[in-house]
């Protein structure tokens, strides 16, 4: 069966190719009834407009970028582990953008690069895409911030930690959850617990290791040297930071790692030292990745909603979606809700 053109929907509709153009591309002063007529013939026909069209017809860009870092996506494509923060970022993005007839495109973002710069500009006048979405560390970073203020360009930044006045701002309460999965250890009866930090280069680094830290000190309980070592969000990061911390005397009873990855090295660190978990030692994660459920012990992390942050981010950046959103709800801030997943990983400490 032939693809339907939009040539085939003035014909079925019965109106003219630029009264077509005119409703697809969403033009002021087109009456519902023409809107009516057109829509009936392109669910008739199956049309979809192509990307190259609408370039080609001048119409207004149909995608929506997702900007994310290189460096750790590079790294966690060549561990083999794969990336689920990437697979439910595109995956909530891509619902809303399949309900707007829109396009997700997603691009690796060097944020360390010097040539930074001159890359972002030359990407944005390649693909003209309508808005862009921001993943950690882009979401702060302020030569991407600082390009598409000057491109005009409007952007949704995930995570946010700073300049909270500029874009579209997306994010969960990542200390707040932090400190949520730390009291958990301590109302188990840990007092000794350690945590394996993310890189500190990223602001959800940093907040879940001030989440850590504040509910330590809010139950009473010291934080002593060592008892938190640095960590990059990989599996061999979580295993090198298991074999520091269980090097140490008294040794802890309870290790939170800022990411699943990480937590299930520390599971195979504690293993190879012949400990059980939770007998000898409770693991907490970050993510809510699919390893934590089916790792063993299973684990219990916190289920960070990214397909329903990038969900809300491109709701906001797409325009037909946006004007829906005018009404009664703020566009410039949205904090989407978390979740503690209690599992077999976490238990009371060992006997003294």
């Amino acid at each position: 069966m032939a693809t339907a053109t939009i040539y085939d929907v003035a014909a079925h509709a019965g109106v003219s190719i630029k009264s077509v153009s005119r409703v697809l591309n969403a033009e002021p002063n087109v009456s519902q009834a023409l809107r009516d007529k057109v829509d009936k013939a392109v669910a008739a026909l199956g049309y979809r407009r192509s990307l190259s069209a609408r370039t080609l017809a001048g119409a207004s860009s149909s995608l929506i970028a997702a900007l994310v870092d290189a460096q750790l996506t590079i790294e966690h494509w060549r561990s083999g582990r794969g990336n689920d923060y990437l697979s439910r970022l595109e995956l909530g993005a891509l619902m809303e953008c399949r309900q707007a007839d829109f396009h997700l495109m997603v691009e690796l973002v060097d944020h360390g690069s010097p040539d930074l710069r001159r890359d972002l500009m030359s990407l944005l006048a390649s693909i003209r895409p309508a808005g862009v979405m921001l993943t950690p560390p882009n979401s702060d970073h302020p030569v991407v911030l600082d390009v598409l203020d000057e491109a005009g360009i409007p952007y949704a930044r995930i995570g946010p930690e700073s300049d909270f006045h500029r874009g579209i701002r997306v994010s969960m309460d990542e200390q707040q959850a932090a400190a949520d999965i730390t009291d958990h250890l301590i109302d188990l009866g840990h007092r000794r617990i350690g945590m394996i930090t993310g890189p500190l280069g990223y602001s959800a680094s940093r907040l879940r290791l001030a989440g850590f830290e504040a509910a330590m000190k809010g139950r009473g309980l010291t934080i002593a040297p060592g008892m938190v070592v640095d960590g990059d969000f990989t599996f061999q990061s979580g295993l090198a930071g298991a074999e520091r911390l269980l090097a140490a005397e008294p040794r802890v009873t309870a290790i939170f790692a800022a990411n699943d990855d990480m937590a299930l090295g520390v599971l195979q660190g504690a293993a190879a030292m012949g400990l059980s978990v939770p007998g000898d030692l409770s693991v907490a994660g970050f993510d809510d990745t699919p390893s934590a459920l089916f790792s063993t012990p299973s684990l219990t992390t916190i289920r960070q909603p990214v397909a329903e942050m990038a969900a809300a981010a491109t709701r906001r950046l797409v325009p037909s979606l946006r004007a829906a959103l005018a009404q009664g709800e703020a566009a410039e801030a949205v904090v989407v809700p978390y979740a503690l997943i209690v599992r077999a990983s976490t238990g009371t400490p060992p006997a003294e």
